[in-house]
């Protein structure tokens, strides 16, 4: 947090324009914006977007040169951000379908994680504890393994309903049994509100990093924060300057920016940063949706696009391009697969050697991740009939 006091305080400034649709273009636009710590702490003020009061974020040279746009903010925390969507009582229009489906649909499979949606203010956050991670799998993994120190910060201070309490408190001492069944709260809750709408929201999101690297390469990095929610977000080098409740500079210290497009968070820009971790690079994050969210809906989707694929592709590397739409490692593709490590790198190979996957290296491991003309391949498929 800005403030040495509380690590995870989340500040949003909001200014009440549109409350969903893509802010990053290389024309003005609109939105309202919003800041935030990395935990979902949150402390909500509103500003107009011509008050004084302005959140600074000042560059140096190395931290123009190591701002860089991310793939997702991490399966979890778009989990999470459905559920607060869920709560959220404004008109939104991009998930008014997708509300009208998923609402009321929760169940006791769900419970052990809704019932951490605090009642008000700021949120539990499980980017913190599950991590940036595209991988579903990987995200319950590292909550398992979460530190509980990590678990009892995380909970410090959130304002849940008195009948949820024992439950929270038996989470934040990382009780084995208790995280295993938030783990599998987590996946339900994906099941129902994230996976049937994630080929369009996966979309979105390769649509903008697309855009973002597009406006990189005509422009550098001073254009890609030009063009970032403007007129509200301004970019006046080196400072990026953002509506805000009261004046506050934030100094990124050779880290650089994480630019970072979300699907179903709920406000349009945040600044996520976790001052306990100084070697992270703080993060901007952005609204994919252009269009309403449409998917499949909670039930099973229709079987005959991944006839049509695999009968393209071949089964395996069919259900090799439909695991990269989330995002994963070779190791991950591979125990996804049930084949070796070697034959899951050959798939990744012949996938993107054919324009349907990038590669990234990240860390020790390599990230793949589908290409809009491989989710143009999956949407086709969807639409052709047996």
């Amino acid at each position: 947090m800005v403030h040495p006091i509380r690590r995870t305080n989340r500040f949003t400034g909001a200014h009440t324009q549109s409350a969903s649709g893509c802010c990053l273009s290389l024309n003005a636009g609109s939105g309202e914006a919003g800041w935030g710590m990395l935990g979902v702490r949150a402390l909500t003020h509103s500003t107009s977007a011509g008050g004084r009061s302005v959140l600074r974020i000042l560059f140096t040279k190395e931290d123009l040169a190591r701002t860089r746009v991310a793939a997702t903010i991490g399966v979890a925390a778009e989990v999470y951000y459905s559920l607060e969507l869920l709560r959220d009582n404004r008109e939104l229009p991009h998930f008014r379908t997708w509300r009208s489906a998923v609402a009321g649909r929760m169940g006791a499979d769900t419970r052990p994680l809704t019932s951490l949606v605090p009642v008000r203010g700021p949120g539990l956050d499980l980017l913190a504890l599950m991590g940036d991670v595209p991988s579903l799998d990987h995200a319950v993994d590292n909550l398992l393994h979460a530190p509980v120190s990590r678990l009892r910060r995380e909970f410090e201070g959130l304002d849940f309903h008195p009948g949820h309490l024992p439950w929270a408190r038996r989470v934040s001492e990382g009780e084995r049994d208790a995280l295993r069944e938030l783990a599998e709260a987590v996946r339900a809750c994906h099941r129902l509100t994230v996976e049937p709408y994630w080929h369009r929201g996966r979309a979105e999101l390769v649509a903008l990093s697309t855009r973002c690297a597009n406006l990189v390469l005509e422009g550098g990095i001073d254009l890609l924060l030009r063009s970032i929610c403007p007129p509200l977000v301004r970019w006046r080098p080196p400072v990026l300057e953002a509506p805000y409740p009261r004046r506050v500079e934030v100094r990124l210290q050779g880290r650089g920016l994480i630019i970072t497009p979300t699907v179903f968070s709920k406000r349009p820009v945040s600044f996520l940063w976790d001052p306990l971790d100084t070697a992270q690079p703080p993060r901007l994050t952005v609204p994919a949706l252009r269009r309403p969210l449409t998917g499949t809906g909670p039930e099973e989707a229709d079987g005959s696009a991944v006839r049509n694929l695999e009968s393209l592709l071949g089964r395996t590397r069919a259900a090799a391009l439909h695991v990269t739409a989330e995002g994963c490692t070779t190791s991950e593709l591979a125990r996804r697969l049930n084949v070796t490590a070697a034959a899951a790198s050959q798939h990744a190979t012949v996938l993107r050697n054919t324009g349907l996957i990038t590669t990234t290296r990240r860390g020790g491991s390599v990230l793949h991740l589908i290409t809009p003309l491989g989710l143009a391949l999956l949407r086709t498929g969807a639409l052709t009939q047996p």
